[in-house]
């Protein structure tokens, strides 16, 4: 069986062009290895990027494939500088999203993609959640859209302590997109 690996080549300028960084894990910060960078090709696995140092700022995800000209496609305003691998999960996924901080309030247990809470559980919005399995993207709009963050297994009390964003829609991150 071969082993899977992460890698992802990074590009001073656009269309792949100028010095680059190959990364096969996380990279807290990039600029010790390029000032800038504004294209990148995904070898294998998914990333999410960040558009601040140490994981921080705006999120972005990745998966195999190449990014010419990423910030105009996803509307950014920075450049990417720093990255964490998303491990490859093989099994269940289950989360349970609370309407309210602390796992309180109104409580849905998931077990698949939810592109609208209001439509499926007659949630406004959610403001905990507790990831048990599986590795998640949630987004602040319906239909995977908007912002998002990335949420892996552990117990999340507060999105207010998380930039304050409300989440509306969410998915599995599927080892089919690695």
């Amino acid at each position: 069986m071969l082993a899977f690996y992460f890698q992802v080549t990074f590009y001073e300028d656009r269309n792949f062009q100028g010095r680059s960084y190959e990364c096969m894990s996380d990279c807290a910060d990039m600029s010790s290895y390029m000032s800038r960078c504004h294209s990148c090709r995904v070898e294998s696995g998914c990333f999410m990027m960040y558009d601040r140092p140490s994981y921080m700022g705006n999120q972005y995800f990745f998966r195999r494939g190449e990014y010419a000209d990423y910030m105009s496609m996803f509307g950014m305003s920075d450049c990417i500088r720093s990255c964490r691998m998303i491990p490859m999960h093989r099994g269940s996924y289950r989360m349970r999203i609370y309407e309210r901080e602390n796992f309180m309030g109104q409580m849905h247990e998931m077990m698949d993609d939810c592109d609208n809470i209001m439509d499926r559980y007659r949630m406004s919005h959610c403001n905990s959640c507790h990831v048990m399995d599986g590795h998640w993207l949630m987004y602040e709009q319906p239909h995977y859209r908007g912002r998002m963050q990335y949420f892996r297994p552990g117990e999340y009390r507060s999105f207010n302590n998380m930039g304050g964003m409300r989440f509306m829609s969410m998915r599995r991150i599927m080892d089919s997109w690695y």
